[in-house]
């Protein structure tokens, strides 16, 4: 939607807004009659059309192409112009939608002002309908480890109230997966699950995203708590919410009723909200930047969403859940993972947990040239790699120190990476590195490694 259609019967009309419009930068289209009209908005919906009320020889008048309009495309804001003005006529234009009325002969420069309005409210309409549209991801919660089977028996356990519940964990966990898993089973997975950006959305239109706004006779612009009624407003990074808009989300959650920006009339709604944040809120409490009370109205549930690097088991599964993925939506090639591959995925450092994986897996499907297996080679960016001979390339000044030290700092690395692989169980990594248990502790001894401190000190789990 790039441009204005301009609906009059009277030619000299419509070629006066024309040009008034093009000098202003704007691009127009023209129509005499609702037929024209019609076909003009099926073909592509303007961003704003100014419609004359009396249309001779047109088997649709103005609020008859009103109608029609907002009934397909809700979204286009209609200026209604007509030269038998009165107030009646104003008044059912509005109510049927309309954005603004004006009476002939019209000021232009009024004109100008109600059009870069109703403008705005159609930029407006269309931020919050990418915004709510966004991308929603799966809903489904993949993984077989502990920490998993955890989080689904506490996400599980709350599907089934209406209480509030704060997600925390790191970015790129998987945080709105969860949101979207408690939405999808509970009493409210046929409504809206409607996602507010905190951080993406600018400080100055936070409110106006949120509640909305109204601008008296000139009609409404619905927020994304109305696009939530009766559904889930996920709040994301709740920590960036500006301090003025906590206040009065704050009043929301209390008595769910809030006004539109430049409103005056309470909008009731019925909402569930969840929120998420990467941030320590008590931190930003005691910093001044967020409020106690928001805190306590919103953290009844606080549920703690694990990182990549706690659920290492998952990492296969989400791999090859990842490689399905982007071959249904991207049609990249599918492949299989190697052992090989999978023991440098679970090695790794994940600082962006599962986006990095997905990340990672995209880049090795887009720029892999093999059908078979994906190997631990493709996993690793702007690696040294193997030399074309098969000789390991030696990183770092590993090949500088004798071999009596290369040697024991290769076996401390190895194998604090293997524990580290396996989440600090040292039975599990004895089996993979082909070591009696026992004796995985006497190298690890003498190596210096301190099992205890590992994986916040559970290196020293030998449980299986």
């Amino acid at each position: 939607m790039s441009d204005i259609l301009i609906v009059d019967d009277e030619r000299d009309i419509r070629e006066l807004i024309s040009e008034i419009l093009r000098d202003e930068g704007y691009s127009t289209r023209l129509a005499q009659n609702s037929d024209e009209a019609m076909a003009a908005v099926a073909a592509e919906p303007p961003m704003l059309m100014i419609l004359d009320l009396w249309l001779k020889d047109s088997q649709m008048d103005g609020i008859g192409i009103l109608m029609a309009t907002k009934r397909e495309y809700p979204d286009v804001p209609v200026v209604i112009i007509s030269g038998h003005g009165n107030v009646e006529i104003a008044v059912a234009a509005i109510k049927k939608g309309a954005y603004d009325f004006i009476e002939k002969p019209f000021n232009i420069d009024q004109l100008l002002v109600v059009i870069g309005r109703a403008m705005e409210a159609s930029r407006l309409r269309r931020e919050n309908s990418t915004l709510r549209k966004r991308d929603s991801g799966p809903a489904e919660m993949i993984g077989q480890s502990q920490v998993m089977k955890l989080l689904r028996s506490q996400l599980g356990k709350v599907t089934r109230s209406n209480g509030r519940v704060m997600l925390a964990g790191p970015s790129g966990s998987g945080k709105e997966v969860a949101a979207r898993f408690i939405h999808a089973q509970s009493n409210r997975a046929s409504a809206p699950f409607v996602t507010v950006s905190c951080a993406a959305i600018e400080p100055e239109k936070m409110e106006q995203v949120l509640f909305g706004q109204e601008s008296g006779a000139r009609g409404v612009i619905p927020g994304l708590l109305e696009e939530a009624d009766g559904g889930i407003l996920y709040l994301d990074e709740v920590a960036d919410m500006p301090l003025g808009t906590q206040s009065k989300i704050l009043r929301v959650l209390v008595d769910q009723t809030f006004t539109r920006v430049d409103g005056a009339d309470k909008v009731k709604v019925d909402l569930r909200v969840i929120s998420s944040t990467t941030r320590d809120l008590r931190a930003e409490i005691s910093a001044g930047t967020f409020r106690q009370e928001l805190y306590d109205r919103l953290n009844v549930v606080p549920i703690a969403v694990p990182s990549l690097a706690e659920r290492r088991d998952d990492i296969p599964l989400l791999a090859r859940h990842f490689i399905e993925l982007l071959h249904q939506t991207q049609g990249l090639t599918k492949r299989d993972l190697s052992q090989e591959a999978e023991a440098q995925l679970q090695s790794m450092n994940w600082p962006g947990n599962i986006r990095q994986l997905r990340n990672v897996i995209e880049r090795a499907l887009i720029l892999g040239d093999s059908q078979g297996p994906i190997e631990a080679r493709e996993l690793i960016a702007d690696q040294a790699g193997d030399s074309e001979d098969g000789r390991v390339v030696l990183a770092g000044g590993l090949a500088t120190l004798p071999l009596r030290e290369a040697r024991e700092l290769f076996e401390r690395e190895y194998l604090l990476t293997q524990i580290n692989r396996f989440g600090g169980n040292i039975s599990r990594t004895a089996t993979f590195v082909g070591m009696e248990r026992s004796a995985l502790h006497r190298k690890l001894k003498s190596l210096g490694v301190n099992t205890a401190a590992l994986s916040g000190g559970r290196g020293n789990r030998d449980d299986s």
